[in-house]
């Protein structure tokens, strides 16, 4: 029996006994013994199907007549379907809807049975969707008591709202464009089911799903989302089961705090806060509308990518609220023509501390706490200004370096406006005092987020040797644009962005010195010494570029790592950090070798700039990391001898748990 077939008709019992006896579903047939109560069944729901399209007055036989008349274009357009013979399916439709004898039936039913009990075998438990409550946003407080950061996984990003507390034009709006009869069906819409079927045989492309905002929950929270005959049939039972365990208001609420809706936002509180900077409840009928249409595709109907789309859509889902009674012919005109502020608002993005509230994660998983399950809040001791400050400079520290050493190296634009100034002008007029390029440059989204740059947009470029860049700011100001090296100056055109550091925030004139990404990287960590609270961490330049966080995960020298131990051995015997040490060379024999000993066993270390200066304070040598200053402290500076030295900062290094 064709395989194709064989999903068909396992999918169909499935159907068939939820819309004719919802209350004693099957999970389990024998093979053999139990053919002539599945045949029984199927033609019941078939009957059952037939019966339901001839009050919508739709003719399964002239469809699938019409169908016949191209087989090879319906399933080989069709993925799901490929390799399916039509003609065994016309025969099989005869066979169980029209109760017609079929010489050699193309249906198996031990094989149909088998992957039927095969896929029910081991079904999730619907009954713990009871009274659930669906995790949500982990929070970082500051060490002010204040939310400084989400945390855990980017999956469970949702604020779980209960029902009570949703409009009902939000409901209304979700309801019209998923699930027009959702208070009418039991878990199931065998209406929207075959429709859908047969809609996609008519028309291959882009398919059309037939799932309830039942099957919806059941998919997303108990049996997955792959694209199989299996998991459509367990989706099918369990959501039947589900209807009859919660009611309508408990599957609405589970469904609308779980759907994704783009940007990064799960559940209609979180998007309500990422689209339009609001709570549900104070969401307008055209936001309701926009929200409700996300759910086909949130990334093909994005409003910001993809204008057309989302427009179209919004309107698909008002027609579906006024067919419903939901909303006037008056106000879904109105809502419509709101479109264009819909997609006006920017959503405030952090742009600090990504390396911090990583490590926050990875310490509170280490102590047992899950970020992802429920909702947690972790108070920690960061200092949200000093924070900033903390990555501002080791920003510009790494940029100032490179310009020291010529290592600059421009690789681009962060991005161009160009496409966002053509649509720009191209729209009618909002009103906006600001110039063109200032609009764009506003709604631009950089990839570098947490850079403390300010962004600047090329508004002219050079027409000869002599003449400069100019760049317009994001307080509108227009100013020259100086240090452009050779390589910028051949890259850049108009409408790049890139980052400046204004050399005068004040003036109107002011000036603005180009700064490039720099590739060497760094970390920074501020610490409370009284205490040892973290206040500040930059683990990089910069988040987006690399998530390793240089303050606790990269690997460091050995001789760099004991070198702050050994001064703090010498702080504890007695030394001040005014104390002069010797910076002279140094040569020192091999420790308790009891062996013959070599000259190559002697250690003379040498400073890295190779220099030597006659004594240096202990806070001076530190602060220039001098090898010879940190050997003459071994060699009698922190105890009598050098093996009581050693051991000393072993102790420390121990106590430190370097070690690991």
């Amino acid at each position: 029996m064709n395989v194709i077939l064989v999903k068909i008709f396992a999918t169909a019992l499935a159907l068939s006994q939820i819309t004719t006896r919802p209350d004693n579903v099957k999970t389990h047939f024998d093979p053999t013994r139990d053919q002539s109560e599945v045949v029984q069944l199927l033609q019941s729901g078939c009957a059952h199907i037939r019966k339901v399209f001839e009050i919508e007055d739709i003719n399964l036989d002239d469809l699938i007549t019409t169908a016949m008349d191209d087989p090879q274009a319906i399933s080989g357009g069709i993925k799901m379907l490929h390799d399916l013979k039509f003609e065994d399916l016309f025969k099989a439709y005869r066979q169980f809807c029209k109760n017609e004898k079929i010489e050699e039936s193309p249906i198996d039913l031990a094989e149909v049975i088998s992957f039927y009990d095969k896929a029910l075998a081991d079904l999730p438990d619907h009954s713990k969707l009871k009274q659930a409550k669906l995790s949500g946003v982990s929070a970082v407080l500051d060490g002010k008591g204040e939310r400084f950061s989400d945390l855990g996984d980017p999956s469970q990003r949702r604020i779980w709202m209960p029902l009570e507390r949703i409009p009902q034009r939000l409901q209304n709006a979700f309801i019209a464009a998923e699930d027009k009869r959702f208070y009418q069906h039991k878990g199931v819409d065998e209406r929207g089911m075959i429709r859908a079927f047969v809609g996609n045989m008519a028309q291959p492309g882009r398919p059309q799903g037939g799932s309830t905002i039942t099957q919806q929950v059941i998919k997303n929270l108990l049996v997955g989302e792959d694209v199989t005959y299996e998991r459509k049939i367990r989706e099918i039972i369990v959501a039947s089961r589900a209807e009859q365990t919660l009611s309508k208001s408990e599957i609405l609420a589970l469904y609308l705090n779980s759907i994704y809706l783009g940007r990064g936002a799960w559940g209609v509180e979180m998007a309500a806060n990422n689209y339009f900077g609001k709570t549900v409840s104070d969401l307008s009928l055209s936001e309701a509308a926009l929200l409700a249409g996300l759910t086909k595709g949130p990334n093909y109907y994005n409003p910001v990518r993809h204008p057309d789309r989302a427009r179209e859509r919004l309107g698909y889902v008002l027609t579906r609220l006024q067919e419903d009674g939901a909303v006037t012919s008056s106000e879904a005109q109105q809502a419509q023509a709101q479109f264009p502020r819909l997609v006006a608002y920017a959503r405030p993005r952090r742009d600090t501390g990504y390396h911090f509230a990583d490590q926050v994660a990875r310490e509170a998983k280490s102590v047992g706490v899950d970020p992802t399950g429920a909702q947690t809040i972790v108070r920690s001791t960061v200092h949200p200004q000093m924070q900033r400050i903390t990555e501002s400079a080791l920003q510009e520290g790494l940029a100032r370096y490179e310009m020291r050493t010529g290592r600059v190296n421009f690789q681009g634009a962060e991005t161009n406006l160009s496409d966002i100034i053509r649509r720009l002008e191209a729209e009618p007029s909002s009103g906006s005092a600001w110039p063109i390029w200032r609009q764009a440059l506003e709604a631009a989204q950089l990839p570098l987020y947490d850079v403390h740059w300010s962004p600047a947009v090329i508004v002219s470029v050079p027409a000869g040797k002599s003449s400069e860049f100019r760049v317009g700011l994001a307080d509108g100001r227009l100013v020259p644009l100086s240090s452009v090296g050779s390589q910028a100056r051949r890259m850049l055109k108009l409408y790049d962005v890139v980052f400046v550091a204004v050399a005068d925030t004040k003036s109107k004139s002011g000036r603005a010195e180009l700064r490039v990404r720099p590739t060497v990287q760094g970390a920074a960590v501020v610490l409370e010494n009284k205490t040892g609270r973290i206040l500040a961490m930059a683990g990089g330049f910069s988040y987006p570029l690399s998530q390793l966080n240089r303050v606790s995960q990269a690997r460091r020298q050995p001789g760099s790592t004991l070198k702050p131990i050994t001064y703090l051995a010498a702080l504890q015997a007695g030394l001040q950090p005014n104390t002069l040490v010797l910076n002279e060379p140094i040569t020192l024999p091999p420790i308790n070798s009891s062996a013959i000993v070599r000259d190559q066993d002697y250690w003379s270390p040498k400073n890295y700039d190779g220099g030597e200066s006659g004594a240096l304070t202990l806070r001076r040598a530190l602060e220039n990391s001098k090898n010879l200053v940190t050997a003459h402290l071994l060699n009698g500076g922190i105890s009598a001898t050098a093996e009581g030295s050693l051991d000393r900062v072993c102790e420390i290094a121990m106590a430190a748990q370097l070690y690991k």
